[in-house]
This record gives C-alpha cells, sequence and structure tokens, in this order.
C-alpha cells in the first residue's frame, strides 16, 4: 500500500507538473489532487525537491536507455530515426524538466551534475554517430564537418519541443515528428546521393 501511494504520489506530481509548470505546484496541491494529508504525502518524501529528484532517476534511466547504441556494427539511418523517437518521446514525458530547466537545476546542483552527465552522454553519442555513418560510406563530411552537425543536433533535439510549445503546437506526435524530421534534415546535405534518396523516402513516408 505504502509502494502503491509513493508511486501515484510521483505519477501525479509528474503529470501536474508537466500540465501547470513545476513552480506552480506546490506539495499541498499534489496532496489535494491525490485527497490524502501533507503529512502522507511527507511521509514519503521530504519535499518537492525530493519529489522531482526520484522523477529525475526515473527520467535518467529512461534517456540513457534511449542512448543506447546499436551494438557490434555501424550505425545506419533508420538506427538514428528510433534513437530520437525514444529521446523526443522521453523528452516529452519529462517535459517540465526542460521548460523549467534553469529554475529547477538553479536550486539543485544534484540534479545540475547529473543533468550535465545526461547532456554529456547525448553529446558523445551524436559524435560518435555522425563519425560511424561517414565510417560507413553513409555521409561524407570533414572532422569538423561532423562535429558541427553532431553538437547541431543535440541541441535542436534538447529544445524542439520547448520551441513548439511555444510556436503553439498542440499535438504532441506532430511537435515529435517535425523534430525528427527537422534534425535528420540537418544531416541530408552531407549524405551521398543514393542515401539522401532513402532519407527522403523515409520522410515522406513518416509525414504521411
Amino acid at each position: 500500500m505504502a509502494r502503491q501511494t509513493r508511486q501515484r504520489i510521483l505519477d501525479t506530481s509528474l503529470a501536474m507538473f508537466n500540465t501547470q509548470g513545476e513552480p506552480n505546484v506546490t506539495t499541498n496541491h499534489i496532496a489535494d489532487e491525490l485527497e490524502i494529508s501533507p503529512g502522507n504525502l511527507y511521509y514519503h518524501f521530504r519535499n518537492k525537491d525530493d519529489i522531482i529528484e526520484h522523477l529525475f532517476a526515473r527520467y535518467e534511466e529512461r534517456m540513457d536507455g534511449a542512448l543506447a547504441a546499436p551494438s557490434g556494427r555501424l550505425p545506419e539511418l533508420e538506427d538514428i530515426w528510433l534513437q530520437l523517437h525514444l529521446v523526443f518521446e522521453c523528452i516529452w514525458d519529462y517535459r517540465f524538466l526542460y521548460r523549467d530547466l534553469v529554475e529547477i537545476l538553479s536550486r539543485n546542483r544534484r540534479l545540475r551534475m547529473r543533468f550535465a552527465r545526461i547532456l554529456k552522454r547525448a553529446d558523445d553519442r551524436a559524435h560518435l554517430v555522425m563519425r560511424g555513418l561517414s565510417q560507413a560510406g553513409v555521409m561524407r563530411a570533414s572532422a569538423d564537418e561532423l562535429d558541427a552537425a553532431a553538437t547541431n543536433i543535440l541541441v535542436l533535439a534538447t529544445f524542439w519541443l520547448n520551441y513548439a510549445s511555444v510556436r503553439g503546437d498542440k499535438d504532441e506526435h506532430a511537435a515529435i515528428r517535425s523534430g525528427i524530421v527537422q534534425v535528420m534534415m540537418l544531416i541530408a546535405p552531407f549524405l551521398r546521393d543514393a542515401e539522401r534518396v532513402h532519407l527522403n523516402t523515409l520522410t515522406r513516408a513518416y509525414v504521411d
């Protein structure tokens, strides 16, 4: 029963942070939504930052899984497509972390260090993918161009859903699809002719 209550607190907090914004939600609001006493909530979590840290741990585990590389072979375009799906869906499900990023990280040094670790891993992964595509003969680019493309992919993927929200996009799936296509278009100029045709075919099928 205690574990179920703890899980309900985390799930409800995540939903409220995502819809209302983390700064606008207090532990009293969460307790009211769950129809439990504040004391019951504090039995499970010390304060709101404690709730956020537990949610961040769930986010961190899921993002680590999304950033896993294919083993034993060089990456292909479809690998990037799938990985972007996993990353964008994770960002969407924990979008309050990105929407209120500066506010949350400014008051919690541990989370600031952990988020920096995730960005570093994502950056390393993006550079590895760009080099892998070059080694596989899928794309042709200089080392500097590969590094710049990798950084641009990371920045765009990290903040695309924030941009889509400010732009007024209401459809989660459409926002994710357009973000993935936008990222893929960053590497399109470096693809060899056959791979560029393949990407255009993938894009048309995906958007339609």
